[in-house]
């Protein structure tokens, strides 16, 4: 007999279900934050159980994070602790500054954002918006990442307390908590949002490359700090941090300083400030979030090409045109069979899926600066009037250097290439495609892409260093090095592929798997960097030499270690197709 529900309320919070004869059954819970932290917390040690190597992973983020943890609260205790009252602001300021910027944008190009609870997964349930934001919230706080912020932030109450007493910790400790809800709240805006702008046509390619510019110039900035502090003028920068105190990324954290320095009225002002801010993040994530759950539209038509276009060609024709129309025009040059069909298949792929767009996006921005970095970052020396700086006298070993950390970073994308596909690798498993075949196709897509924009690395840095004779070393330690990279990427791939949450968030992960990616890339990482040791050192003894010999002995070392590398992993890949199946399928 169907059971009548009553009074059901609209918001998702309680209702009431009546059994025969009218007479109220029970009375449904109201839905709260502490359900959704629950129910992470089981998710959690769902996804770990018979899982050894998530396990391992929670375990080392665990180490990780306590580390950074207690590094960050010494730096932001380090003035109370020396009774320095100057630096206090300088520290709540940048340090809380710089914690909130990392919250923003490291998401969104190392570690990813942890989609335990996946939004699109509570769609149909009726949970109105408020509780939904305000569970995810809460849940996002139960993390090894906000906890680590938190015991790091904890250095300014100890500051604030040495410096300003028992009322000046206490207010420190409520802006830190302020501060924590700020970088959360962020975060998830931040991770949702673009999301979403990936999704859009119109708008993703535009705002993916600002965004990734923004999270690539981390690096450039943490230079020019470094020789900007060198020649700082303290005074000055106290008050840059005064300014900075008053804007959301330094007013949670400079409350304690401010009770401490006599400038209790500050207080409400700094909090009001933050609290706008969280609620205006919490709206826009809320905005991004309900996209997020209903999915992207499919709009437009989609225009006839070629053959497709054409009828009354008998079915010879149709099937020609039909098959045509797989292969984007950058592969027209594969073979019409199978090896031809996956290479269209992942290049397609990488340019419609908002995940891997991402990753080419990041590669394209970090190659640009890392060989600047390297070769443009500023040699300081001592001289009787102060301190200047000179760029450093560049030399082929170390632009062969620079071009090692370029090729490394662009083939460390393969490292989990069939956490991409999910549980979609079923089909290739189902239709027994060799491992040799899949792995030199997945290459072959992948260069399709990376090449173009290692050809634009090599020229830009060519002009920028005036050395035009330099192009073929360049080109050479390019070539070898991400040929290399490729091979230990497949091995990488193959032996430890983790699966990624099935959302339309392209930086979300499952618990642990931020850990496993940061652990996976520096293996693969430093395998490649071993790999490439022979063009560095070709380069340091060969002398003038290398300029001629390093484009074709460059091609050849790339070319024939990928090719070794797809050979001997695709037998590890034909051994272990269903272990690969079952750890890149998310878990439900």
């Amino acid at each position: 007999m169907a059971v009548p529900v009553t009074g059901a309320d609209q918001r998702g919070t309680t209702m009431t279900v009546t059994g025969p004869g009218g007479q109220p059954a029970e009375r449904v819970r109201p839905v709260s934050a502490r359900h959704f932290v629950r129910l992470k917390l089981r998710v959690m040690g769902n996804n770990f159980r018979g899982q050894g190597w998530r396990i391992a992973m929670f375990v080392g983020g665990v180490v990780a994070g306590l580390w950074f943890a207690a590094t960050g609260f010494f730096l932001l205790a380090a003035p109370g602790l020396a009774d320095e009252p100057t630096y206090a602001m300088m520290a709540a300021a940048f340090g809380g500054g710089l914690l909130v910027l990392g919250w923003l944008l490291l998401p969104l190009v190392f570690f990813g954002v942890d989609e335990t609870l996946d939004p699109a997964r509570f769609a149909l349930l009726p949970l109105s918006r408020r509780t939904l934001v305000t569970g995810l919230f809460a849940a996002a706080l139960v993390s090894v990442p906000a906890v680590a912020a938190l015991i790091a932030a904890g250095g300014l109450v100890l500051t604030s307390g040495l410096l300003g007493g028992a009322v000046a910790a206490l207010v420190a400790a409520v802006g830190v908590v302020a501060g924590l809800l700020l970088c959360v709240a962020a975060s998830r805006a931040m991770t949702s949002a673009f999301a979403t702008m990936l999704r859009s046509r119109r708008v993703r390619d535009l705002a993916a490359v600002l965004l990734a510019v923004l999270a690539a110039l981390l690096g450039p900035l943490q230079i020019v700090v470094l020789a900007a502090v060198q020649q700082a003028d303290w005074d000055r920068l106290a008050g840059v941090a005064r300014i900075v105190g008053w804007t959301p990324f330094g007013a949670p954290w400079t409350v304690g300083v401010d009770v401490a320095e006599g400038r209790a009225w500050a207080v409400p002002v700094k909090l009001l400030i933050t609290a706008l801010t969280i609620g205006a993040l919490l709206w826009w994530w809320s905005r991004s979030l309900e996209s997020a759950m209903v999915g992207a539209a499919s709009g437009g038509r989609t225009r006839a090409r070629g053959g497709a276009a054409k009828t009354g060609d008998g079915p010879a024709g149709a099937g020609a045109g039909a098959v045509g129309q797989l292969f984007p025009w950058a592969v027209g040059w594969a073979r019409r069979d199978r090896f031809g069909a996956l290479v269209a298949r992942e290049c397609r792929y990488w340019w419609r899926d908002a995940r891997r767009r991402a990753n080419l996006i990041t590669i394209a921005v970090v190659g640009i600066f890392v060989p600047v970095m390297v070769n443009f970052g500023g040699a300081s020396f001592s001289t009787g009037e102060g301190v200047e700086f000179a760029t450093p006298d560049s030399s082929p070993v170390l632009v062969s250097i620079s071009m090692v950390f370029v090729g490394l970073l662009a083939s460390v994308t393969l490292a989990n290439q069939f956490g991409f596909d999910g549980s979609a690798y079923a089909a290739n498993v189902v239709g027994g495609v060799p491992g040799r075949l899949e792995l030199r196709a997945r290459m072959a897509a992948f260069s399709v892409y990376v090449l173009p924009m290692l050809a634009v690395v090599t020229v830009v840095l060519g002009v920028l260093l005036g050395r035009p004779a330099w192009l073929g070393v360049m080109a050479g330690s390019l070539l070898a090095t991400y040929g290399a990279g490729l091979a230990i990427s497949a091995f990488v791939s193959v032996l430890g592929a983790y699966s990624l949450p099935e959302t339309s968030n392209p930086f979300a992960m499952n618990s642990g798997a931020g850990v496993a990616k940061s652990f996976l890339t520096l293996l693969s990482m430093l395998g490649t960097a071993v790999a490439s040791v022979p063009m560095v050192v070709a380069a340091a003894l060969l002398g003038d030499a290398w300029l001629w010999l390093a484009p074709p002995v460059g091609l050849a070392y790339g070319l024939g270690a990928a090719l070794l590398g797809a050979y001997l992993a695709g037998d590890v890949l034909d051994r272990r197709a269903s272990e690969l199946l079952t750890a890149v399928t998310p878990r439900r």
